[in-house]
């Protein structure tokens, strides 16, 4: 009877459209909390969350998270403003854009993953003594106007003296996604690749990576998590507890191996043999990719910014506390 009860109950809070509601785990006997996240991209960049999923830290935190690839920020974006996603996981210059759009209900980040850019240059020919002077004339494969691996891309070309429109051709009429296999079929003399695109390039035979973007920009604030300024306010232990889990993926990525972390977020990945991820997060792990904890500093706030007014997609500065909330962050790293 008294689980027919709860059955009951739930069925009425889930007809009232109140979010998130709670589910009975049955292993446990512990209530989770549906959340849903959105995520830009599924990819081994983002190793540490993978680790909180497979680890089951997101479950230790009470939470039953659904995980939803958005294929692009202004997807991601979308689904965060309309409801459909209680977190985002993306680039923070989407929240930005947002902002600067006008939005009633800001999407603020709170939590940030990655510290590098996770796009590698792939040439078709090893270049072991390339330089960014060999991009000059050339035709480059390259990302959306105004997401980050574009802006990041430009970033790297002016810092090092190349104008992005007079010295070379980037082309981005390419879906995000498709580069590798427009690359593969003989398009562009480089292309801007994530992984596991870069490598399986490599595999191919058919191109070889000459740069990290990662290395090459610096620290760079590249993707973090975001929820809407009314959700996080109706709902702060949720965060708290999805942040929480997220540092005991961040601690992990930072005491483990490449072996060790490949291993752990091998099901994630299931068209990829396990070599293949070993050296992929052996790349992003010798770059210092990932953060040892989630706080979004200022400085690296306003270095965004910055790439941003660069890349002309920045109508006005947008102040650091109206955007980025670190409260979250913090106390998971205290724990």
């Amino acid at each position: 009877m008294k689980k027919k009860w709860i059955a009951a109950a739930t069925a009425v809070i889930l007809a009232a459209g109140i979010l998130p509601a709670p589910v009975y785990a049955e292993e446990n006997k512990e209530e989770l909390t549906e959340v849903t996240l959105n995520e830009v991209a599924h990819s081994i960049f983002y190793a540490p969350q993978y680790v909180a999923i497979e680890a089951g830290y997101f479950k230790e935190e009470g939470i039953d998270l659904t995980l939803v690839n958005g294929f692009g920020a202004d997807k991601v974006m979308t689904a965060v403003l309309s409801g459909e996603a209680d977190i985002g996981f993306m680039g923070a210059e989407a929240s930005i854009y947002a902002y600067q759009e006008g939005a009633t209900d800001p999407v603020v980040n709170f939590a940030q993953l990655t510290q590098r850019a996770g796009n590698f240059l792939v040439a078709r020919e090893e270049m072991p003594n390339f330089t960014w002077e060999d991009l000059k004339g050339q035709e480059v494969l390259g990302g959306r106007k105004g997401g980050m691996p574009q802006m990041v891309f430009e970033y790297i070309l002016k810092e090092n003296g190349i104008d992005p429109e007079k010295d070379l051709e980037i082309d981005q009429s390419i879906d995000f996604g498709s580069t590798a296999a427009a690359f593969s079929g003989g398009l562009g003399d480089f292309s801007v690749e994530f992984e596991p695109s870069a490598t399986a390039l490599e595999q191919e035979g058919v191109g070889y990576v000459v740069a990290s973007l990662g290395i090459d920009s610096g620290y760079v604030p590249y993707t973090s998590y975001s929820a809407k300024t009314s959700f996080i306010e109706e709902n702060p232990e949720i965060i708290q507890k999805f942040t929480n889990a997220l540092q005991k993926g961040m601690e992990y990525v930072q005491s483990h191996t490449p072996e060790e972390i490949a291993a752990m977020i091998e099901p994630q990945f299931p068209e990829t043999d396990l070599e293949t991820i070993t050296t992929i997060v052996k790349r992003y792990h010798d770059q210092d990719t990932w953060k040892d904890n989630l706080v979004f500093e200022e400085e690296s706030f306003d270095l965004l910014q910055n790439i941003l007014e660069e890349a002309g997609e920045l109508k006005e500065r947008v102040p650091y506390k109206q955007l980025v909330t670190t409260d979250f962050a913090k106390k998971a790293a205290e724990k």
